[in-house]
């Protein structure tokens, strides 16, 4: 947020250069040298022009424009807080390739014809198709109308009517209660059930929200108290996605860092969140631990012995747990399943599940739906204690509800069709595609980053994201210090600059001192990714020759 402060202050100076030009511009008298006087009939005409310009001659120039008072939100009167933030997915390196995007739309001539934005996992601008039911749905509840149109399956129409009869008025475009949509809420607990093969789950316990982030950020809210020794530290992973730091600057709160092992395919490792977790106690009250399963950026997928582990850690020195869950279906490797933290704490025994605070979050943004715009997300709250519930509903209520569409969106996710209904097999057909491209594509960045000197990818077992390890020659950092940049970040600028491709360094996610990583998206469609990669591969050896 500090370097997009310091981007913003040159055109903010532009900015009231342009306005004082205005000023001055204001100031003139109206008449041009050039201005032709048209005189009446004879010369009276002439002579009653000439005394009007004589008399505006001889009035008093106008007063000087009144100078501004300063300004009462600078950076430094803000919120420190909010000055502390930095979201690197969106940060100083997208600003530029907006730059580059604006002097080709003018016609200024680059080694590259497009910019390509692998830097966010938004899917379908990457090219990502709509799954046809859920838009169907949607449609249908935006503009019921519809619902007389034979062109719209009975299955869609269905869901439609139900959700419909669950908003004020009938109209997607109430609002609803604050913790959501009730009928939705209770297809999200049938959905959790299904999905983890019969454990229960409560209505009550569901909160729709406005993507996965809102909720993570509700509760972060309801965690961080305290001051000095006794403030709330929040332990999180290395490579972590920024949502997590920006929140917790924004809170004031502590990060605690534990860093994944990048030598292990980024594995969890409990001793590693002992360490972190033991060295925060000296300056903090380390009570919330972060997981992100499938990871983001790294990619891994937990195995049901690390969920344990982690369960039985939080458990014993009474953590509180969230599970970011929303690439649960996004898992690709050989080997590898999804586990939700909620089926693992329930088969642990009641000792665990009565115990354990856990809230888990999923979203629509991601899987194989990729409906980001949609805002769409649910959150589980497992042991919240029931006046903390009261406070929950109450800090939710002041931004009203999330938005009804997306809860909409998010009521097909976990309500889609089943065998015995008519738009069963294009959904499945749709899912399959895409999820199947997914992990395609998955295999093939991991097998052409490795064939490149310099870089190093783990196996992308899930998300995603790949997050290659770069090797950067002294020559190159010394390169960085002397822009004022991290290392990474001037390869990622470099990159962008010649190849037009952007990504994000890995700087902005975190990761060991001496390393250095970016993190990219496998969304752009396959022969786009080819290029892609390509392109890096070339841009690479050729900045490892530069630097050498």
């Amino acid at each position: 947020m500090q370097r997009l402060a310091a981007a913003a202050a040159p055109r903010a100076a532009a900015g009231m250069g342009g306005g004082a030009g205005r000023r001055a511009l204001a100031g003139r008298d109206g008449f041009s040298p050039h201005r032709t006087p048209r005189p009446g009939p004879g010369s009276a005409g002439a002579a009653r022009w000439s005394s009007a310009k004589a008399s505006a001659a001889q009035r008093p120039a106008p007063a000087p424009a009144p100078a501004r008072r300063e300004r009462i939100l600078t950076l430094e009167s803000m919120n420190p807080q909010v000055k502390a933030v930095e979201y690197a997915v969106r940060g100083p390196i997208v600003l530029k390739a907006g730059e580059i995007e604006m002097q080709l739309r003018q016609g200024i001539k680059k080694p590259f014809t497009e910019v390509i934005k692998a830097n966010i996992g938004d899917a379908h601008a990457m090219g990502q198709r709509p799954i046809t039911f859920l838009r169907q749905v949607v449609a249908l509840c935006t503009y019921p109308d519809l619902l007389d149109s034979p062109s719209f399956p009975e299955d869609a129409k269905n869901r439609a009517r139900r959700i419909l009869q669950g908003c004020g008025g009938n109209s997607l475009g109430s609002y609803s209660a604050s913790q959501g949509v009730n009928c939705i809420r209770e297809d999200v607990a049938a959905y959790i059930e299904r999905r983890d093969g019969g454990v229960p789950a409560d209505p009550d316990n569901i909160y729709l929200t406005t993507g996965a982030s809102d909720g993570i950020a509700a509760i972060l809210k309801l965690l961080v108290s305290g001051g000095g020794k006794t403030r709330t530290g929040v332990m999180i992973p290395i490579p972590q996605y920024p949502l997590y730091s920006a929140a917790i600057s924004e809170l004031d709160a502590i990060q605690v860092n534990y860093y994944l092992d990048e030598e292990n395919c980024w594995a969890l490792d409990v001793n590693e969140l002992g360490r972190s977790l033991n060295e925060a106690k000296a300056y903090c009250n380390p009570k919330v631990l972060c997981i992100i399963n499938p990871g983001n950026p790294t990619g891994q997928v937990q195995s049901r012995q690390c969920i344990e582990d982690v369960i039985h850690f939080a458990w014993e020195e009474k953590l509180f747990l969230l599970a970011d869950e929303v690439y649960q279906d996004n898992v690709y490797s050989e080997g590898c399943q999804f586990h939700s933290f909620k089926k693992i704490l329930y088969e642990m025994g009641p000792e665990y599940y009565n115990n354990v605070e856990l809230v888990s979050f999923h979203s629509t943004s991601k899987g194989y739906m990729g409906e980001c715009g949609y805002r769409g997300g649910y959150m589980e709250v497992i042991n919240l204690h029931p006046e903390i519930k009261g406070q929950l509903v109450k800090l939710l209520s002041v931004r009203l509800c999330p938005p009804v569409s997306g809860q909409a969106a998010m009521d097909i996710v976990v309500n889609p069709p089943v065998p015995e209904e008519e738009s069963y097999v294009q959904f499945i057909k749709e899912k399959e595609s895409v999820l199947n491209n997914l992990a395609k594509k998955a295999k093939l960045t991991e097998d052409l980053f490795n064939q490149v000197p310099g870089i190093h990818c783990n196996p992308l077992q899930g998300a995603m994201y790949a997050f290659p390890r770069i090797f950067i020659p002294s020559k190159a950092i010394e390169a960085a210090k002397g822009n004022k940049m991290a290392p990474d970040m001037f390869y990622c600028m470099k990159l962008l600059e010649e190849t037009g491709i952007c990504v994000v360094p890995g700087s902005g996610f975190g990761q060991r001192e001496g390393s250095y990583h970016f993190r990219m998206t496998i969304l752009p469609p396959v022969e786009k990714l080819k290029i892609l990669l390509e392109k890096v591969k070339d841009f690479h050896i050729k900045f490892l020759e530069e630097y050498a």
